[in-house]
């Protein structure tokens, strides 16, 4: 008795084709779902006074 065939990729390649190939979507923000915790509360004061200076530099600017 013939061995079965296990595995083909016949037709595969058309099948793919057929709605096209494409990249995976890419957005505007990476998830920082599982970062360290301590990163992330560091990163929000960052951001907290970042704006803070940000403020200032442009009330000396319309003096």
């Amino acid at each position: 008795m013939a061995k079965s065939k296990n595995h083909t990729t016949h037709n595969q390649s058309r099948k793919w084709h057929r709605n096209g190939i494409k990249k995976p979507k890419t957005h505007r923000y990476e998830s920082l779902k599982g970062v360290d915790p301590k990163f992330l509360r560091n990163m929000r004061f960052a951001k907290k006074h970042n704006k803070k200076g940000l403020k200032k530099m442009q009330a000396n600017n319309f003096l």
